[in-house]
């Protein structure tokens, strides 16, 4: 289930929410940790989730907002694949932005989602200007009848952060976000109509449309596979700006491997699974058809396990 709009609206389960709170984007093996905690401790209460519509920075300091890793419905995938019964989406408007840390405790955390046990990172702040934190949680927790249960964020051992996984897109290294997210990085988009230049090459690619609010891994090929329409590919793809055809705007270029057909207007999701090399400039157009194949090949070798 799945509470939006104004949060005096909601209707907490009866018996009660295991409750965690954060912005969760990425939903990575440290999130997982520290939501999972708040699922097997749950008992007989629902386990809950609270979380925003968007990254709070995004409202409050654009310029400074990170580029996000999942998508709304991703996000939202992912939490139910952690067996999270409830999630509570919050809108982080100026009415929430200076909304106290003792009003953000009663009002939602308590009224709003019913919480009776909360799991949340060790850093965790909340209330305006961060004022909250774990040990205001646990100072008001007996008077609100709720307990409190304070977290590191690690996986496999090692602490995590979404900002780690963006710096490992940056780098080009998706097998290592991968690793830290628990699965492939994935972006999805509808397939917009590009210049056919891949066509005319004999390499035909869907464009992939990504708003500029999500992360893209760094400029270069990767192997990756794709989600049409409940099928899934293999494929190489290109983030780039070409610079062999005088470079422009950035755009995410699909190859399907044995795979051809008009994907315009088709929404698709692409998990990218290695890196194979960085964006260059080629002499010519011979020179990079050449280098696309010799790159196609990489690919097969990838899947076949070589």
């Amino acid at each position: 289930m799945v509470l939006r709009g104004d949060h005096s609206s909601w209707d907490p389960p009866a018996a009660g929410t295991s409750l965690t709170i954060g912005v969760y984007d990425g939903v990575h093996l440290g999130h997982a940790h520290v939501i999972g905690r708040a699922v097997d401790v749950a008992g007989d209460l629902v386990p809950a989730v609270l979380t925003f519509d968007r990254h709070p920075l995004a409202s409050s300091a654009p310029d400074h907002a990170p580029r996000l890793l999942t998508r709304l419905d991703q996000k939202l995938e992912q939490l139910e694949a952690l067996h999270v019964g409830v999630v509570g989406l919050l809108s982080f408007d100026d009415e929430l932005r200076h909304l106290s840390a003792e009003r953000f405790v009663t009002d939602i955390i308590v009224t709003a989602l019913g919480a009776k046990r909360i799991t949340v990172g060790r850093d965790f702040r909340f209330g305006y200007e961060r004022a909250g934190d774990v040990d205001l949680l646990i100072r008001m927790g007996p008077d609100h009848g709720f307990i409190v249960e304070a977290l590191d964020l690690v996986g496999e051992g090692a602490p995590f952060a979404s900002t780690v996984v963006r710096k490992m897109l940056e780098a080009g290294d998706v097998a290592e976000a991968a690793r830290m997210l628990g699965r492939p990085f994935e972006l999805r988009g509808t397939v917009v109509h590009g210049d056919s230049r891949g066509r005319t090459i004999g390499i035909p690619t869907a464009n992939l449309e990504v708003a500029r609010e999500y992360a893209v891994p760094r400029r270069g090929v990767y192997v990756a596979e794709v989600t049409v329409a409940g099928d899934v590919h293999h494929a190489v793809v290109n983030v780039g700006v070409r610079p062999t055809f005088g470079g422009g705007r950035e755009v995410i270029e699909v190859h399907l491997l044995d795979f051809d057909a008009d994907l315009y207007g088709d929404e698709i999701a692409v998990r990218f699974l290695s890196h194979v090399r960085d964006e260059r400039r080629f002499d010519g157009v011979d020179e990079l058809v050449t280098q696309i194949h010799l790159d196609i090949e990489r690919a097969h070798g990838y899947f076949q396990g070589s």
